[in-house]
């Protein structure tokens, strides 16, 4: 690691530079050595940035890395292995170049000094601010084992419900992606020669088949075009998307979804209550749960409705207040929340509302998976059925002229 010091020779002369070393211990101890009395040692924050920058771009951690991770972790400190040796045995193991770098450079922090939430803190884009504040809270209670269980326990659980999502996702999406590239070469290359056959047979032709007629003919002159436009849009609204307004327009349309938005619904229900119950079952404030988790929800409508019963709660009220106004929280869940604050086991309560949410959207998604592939071959049939009826019926009507 490199370090930056500032530094005062025999003669009181100031002298500052960089020095190359393992630790800032080290790094004391050789600026002595050279007759030079230490003023301040600090890393350097442009120490290989290009190359983490490189790493973090091609290479980042997944979710499924950072529960090994903590999985890892867990198992060696419950062997009452240290801290810094059991990252640094870790970081030996991972299969990730990135997730091997920062964990190396977060054990070289807290052989600096720094706690282990601290140094987690360097990295708000690899480790979640719930994943930080859980760990701190087990630092100041002295139960840092059962706080990185907690993480682990509740990544596993974000990255297997994030998991069932994409699974059911991807099949309709890959079968019309082929749709759209089929139809787009079979309107742009194959009906403009079929339609040539029907236009040459001097007939009359019906409304629809003339349509068809000048589609086809369209699309093999400004093929090209119809391209860029549907790139542009596509291209245009993944932008919109990234601003601020567009995500959260974005955020509220994907809750209003046919089928689809219930099941989102639930993935942020189960990601909101899961996430709290990890907060408070490590000790952090119930506010304090509340802001942290509003930050690592991932939408806009839950995050403002998450921040709301903060305030709520800061004023002496109850988070059911609120969840019970909101358009995007079940009954169910309300109901729950309340009987958990009247008990006082609102914890419980959350465990219970996440593990049924969890529950409801894996039917939703096994159902969804059922449900799709019907409704995509109907849809298909009737678009071949459309093709067929507006070139091949005006062809089999004139032969049967003859």
């Amino acid at each position: 690691m490199r370090f930056v010091f500032k530094a005062k020779d025999q003669d009181g002369k100031a002298k500052s530079g960089t020095i190359e070393t393992a630790s800032k211990e080290l790094a004391f101890q050789i600026l002595q050595e050279n007759k030079l009395i230490p003023v301040s040692i600090e890393r350097d924050a442009g120490d290989d940035q290009f190359g983490k920058y490189f790493k973090k771009t091609f290479d980042k951690a997944s979710t499924k890395d950072l529960v090994v991770f903590f999985r890892q972790l867990q198992a060696l400190i419950g062997s009452k292995v240290p801290v810094v040796y059991s990252l640094r045995a870790i970081s030996d193991q991972s299969e990730s170049k990135y997730l091997s770098s920062i964990v190396k450079d977060i054990a070289n922090d807290i052989e600096d000094g720094s706690s282990f939430s601290q140094a987690l803190t360097r990295y708000p884009d690899t480790f979640p601010t719930v994943v930080t504040s859980v760990i701190k809270a087990g630092e100041i209670s002295g139960n840092l084992e059962s706080s990185i269980k907690n993480v682990a326990i509740s990544m596993e659980k974000n990255y297997r419900i994030t998991a069932k999502i994409r699974g059911a996702l991807i099949y309709p999406a890959f079968v019309l992606a082929t749709a759209f590239v089929v139809g787009f070469a079979s309107v742009t290359f194959i009906i403009p020669k079929l339609t040539a056959i029907v236009a040459d047979m001097d007939a009359e032709l019906p409304w629809h088949t003339m349509l068809v007629i000048k589609l086809g003919h369209f699309m093999e002159n400004y093929w090209w075009a119809v391209l860029v436009v549907i790139f542009g849009v596509i291209f245009s609204v993944i932008y919109y998307i990234k601003t601020d307004a567009g995500k959260k327009e974005w955020d509220r349309i994907k809750l209003d979804l046919p089928v689809l938005g219930k099941m989102f619904q639930y993935l942020y229900i189960v990601r909101f209550a899961g996430n709290l119950v990890i907060l408070l079952e490590g000790g952090v404030s119930i506010v304090q749960s509340l802001v942290t988790v509003s930050e690592v929800v991932n939408n806009d409508v839950y995050r403002r409705m998450i921040l709301a019963c903060a305030d709520e709660v800061k004023t002496g009220g109850n988070i059911s207040t609120v969840l019970t106004y909101s358009d995007y929280v079940p009954g169910v869940m309300s109901k729950m929340v309340t009987i958990g604050e009247k008990t006082g086991k609102i914890s419980e309560s959350l465990e219970s509302v996440s593990n049924f949410y969890e529950q409801e959207m894996d039917e939703m998604v096994k159902n969804m998976s059922v449900l799709i592939e019907p409704i995509l071959i109907v849809g298909l049939g009737i678009g071949v059925a459309i093709l067929a009826f507006s070139i091949l019926l005006p062809i089999y009507s004139v032969i049967q002229k003859f």
